[in-house]
């Protein structure tokens, strides 16, 4: 059994985002003017790095196991049947999982790593993101296997420019053994830069060309959300900064998923329908993943749904998560929104401190149609919310120009 799997993603401070255009292949090896590194930190010297352990005979905690496999299983929707029964092997995409080391971290790890960071934070280079990483399976991993592994700086790229910023990207090797044979190859790799400086929303732009306007076209539903959000941040602006209130992230949109935001503003959940093989999906995708159709139409959500699994976010706190939250038009679930209401003034005198931030509930929400979606789980305190709860969508209106699907706990669903 072998091959490569390559997953991209980024990981930052504060959670998850895409990082597509953050990787080698797409950067440029010239800086901004005028901002180089400081002069003694070469790349030859970042290069001899290269080949220094950050693990050396590192074991994994816990030998492959049942419960283990089961729960990533369970986590992901897998039902292959390779992976139950006697003869049951590990998804070939855990082999990163066996060689963590849990909240308690690892006691073998040298300080190879850390050193070449604090190196490049002191060049400036302070930040961090996820680009990729590639997985190179060998052989099965079966319960009962002991995992080894080693972990080496692999690479340290030359000074690149990407649309993030300029920095250098880090690549680590990990070769995975189990029960002494070869196991497998996992690579992560990172870029850490100095973010780059953003225009301001007034500052000229040039004009483009006519091709360039045809390229650049967003679709009707983009062009709406963007307006309403350029807008609202200047009056956002305009306010003192003790009585701005804290506004949550703004949704990523783009031609494959603008249709399920459109349906957002109309108070509508739609899912994505494979005309070819009749399938349902979600998130959103441009083909469908179970037999590669790009034909497809929707289908509404009835809005009910149960808590599959969740988690309660506590650091970093985000105050903008944890403000009263308040149903679109300030009345209760499933409700039309009022036109111009805005969280801030429905929340009412009482509301809380809106700098003050507290933990919050992440759902991950099975929906009656039988797929899955993540969102906040709101009216009910976040250390009562429990795996199985029936819950029924509603729509936030977290600022005067968002709203998000979320979901409330059904009525007796506390119980």
């Amino acid at each position: 059994m072998s091959g490569v799997v390559g997953a991209s993603g980024a990981v930052g401070a504060s959670g998850v985002s895409g990082a597509r255009g953050a990787s080698p292949e797409g950067a440029t090896a010239a800086g901004r003017p005028g901002d180089g590194p400081p002069p003694d930190l070469t790349h030859e010297r970042l290069k001899a790095y290269e080949g220094r352990p950050t693990a050396a005979a590192g074991v994994g905690k816990d030998l492959v196991n049942e419960p283990m496999i089961r729960h990533w299983c369970e986590a992901v929707g897998d039902t292959h049947p390779a992976y139950r029964g006697p003869d049951a092997i590990a998804p070939p995409t855990m082999l990163q999982a066996w060689t963590m080391g849990g909240l308690s971290g690892h006691a073998d790890r040298s300080g190879a790593y850390d050193e070449l960071s604090r190196l490049l934070d002191s060049a400036g280079y302070t930040s961090i993101v996820a680009t990729d990483c590639e997985q190179e399976y060998l052989r099965p991993l079966r319960p009962g296997d002991r995992i080894t592994f080693d972990s080496v700086i692999e690479s340290v790229s030359e000074r690149k420019t990407t649309k993030l910023g300029t920095g250098h990207f880090i690549t680590t090797r990990m070769d995975i053994r189990a029960d002494g044979e070869p196991a497998g190859t996992h690579r992560f790799r990172v870029l850490k830069y100095a973010p780059a400086a953003r225009l301001p929303k007034t500052a000229e732009r040039p004009q483009a060309t006519e091709p360039a306007r045809a390229v650049e076209q967003r679709t009707a539903a983009e062009q709406r959300m963007s307006t309403a959000a350029e807008q609202s941040a200047a009056a956002e602006h305009r306010k003192t900064p003790e009585r701005r209130t804290p506004r949550r992230p703004r949704p990523v949109i783009n031609r494959d998923n603008a249709g399920f935001w459109e349906g957002v503003r109309g108070h509508r959940l739609l899912i994505q329908h494979c005309t070819g093989c009749r399938t349902l999906r979600f998130p959103w995708l441009p083909g469908c993943n179970a037999c590669g159709s790009p034909e497809w139409d929707t289908v509404e959500a009835s809005g009910a749904g149960t808590v599959f699994s969740y988690v309660v976010m506590h650091h970093p706190p985000f105050p903008a998560f944890t403000v009263p939250d308040q149903p679109a038009d300030g009345a209760g679930p499933n409700a039309a929104a009022a036109p111009g209401a805005a969280a801030s003034d429905a929340a009412g005198p009482d509301a809380a401190d809106p700098g003050a931030a507290s933990p919050y509930a992440v759902g991950l929400i099975e929906l009656a149609e039988g797929v899955r979606m993540v969102s906040n789980i709101v009216g009910i305190p976040y250390d009562k919310v429990r795996i199985g709860m029936p819950v029924r969508l509603e729509f936030l209106c977290a600022d005067e120009e968002l709203e998000l699907p979320v979901f409330r706990v059904a009525e007796g669903g506390e119980g």
